[in-house]
């Protein structure tokens, strides 16, 4: 082959440098001053509760509630019916450990609503499942008003470092 023939997937200027360099995801290129910010938005999930719900956060789904304390030996049918006195049931999962076949000790109900996951956590929160006290909460909750508290300003999240003499 000539090095002519080699040359037909260069740019129009015959040069390998004058080729289109494509980098990152997408290959879309961005004006000067243009940041990903700008171009990405991001959906957000509206809560229609919102001076009830302060601390709890809904799934993509619905309201999900954790259910701990679980015992070994509970089935779905048992979880079942003590939730759903409360509202219709969307979803309810019960993990169950592989090696031993028994409950892990927790399950995750969704409910549609916040106000049946509400009455849910309200209802069954600190009463006996099969003998076992069960604990009742959102899965999801917000994280506090002030948001995270990184870096070094306020409060020291470490020990104070040995003074030098």
């Amino acid at each position: 082959m000539s090095d002519e023939e080699m040359n037909i997937d260069e740019g129009a200027g015959g040069a390998a440098g004058a080729a289109l360099r494509k980098k990152g995801r997408g290959f879309k290129s961005r004006g000067q001053g243009e940041t990903r910010d700008a171009e990405e938005e991001y959906d957000r999930l509206e809560t229609k509760d919102t001076s009830e719900s302060q601390r709890a956060a809904r799934s993509v789904e619905g309201w999900i509630v954790m259910v701990t304390n679980v015992h070994e030996e509970a089935t779905e049918e048992e979880l079942n019916d003590k939730f759903a006195d409360f509202g219709e049931i969307k979803n309810l999962h019960l993990n169950l450990d592989r090696r031993t076949g028994y409950v892990k000790g927790y399950a995750l109900v969704e409910y549609e609503t916040y106000r049946e996951a509400k009455a849910a956590i309200d209802g069954l929160n600190n009463t006996e499942i099969l003998g076992q006290e069960v604990l009742c909460d959102f899965a999801f909750v917000r994280p506090p008003a002030g948001g995270p508290r990184g870096g070094r300003r306020g409060e020291r999240k470490r020990s104070a470092s040995p003074g030098r003499r």
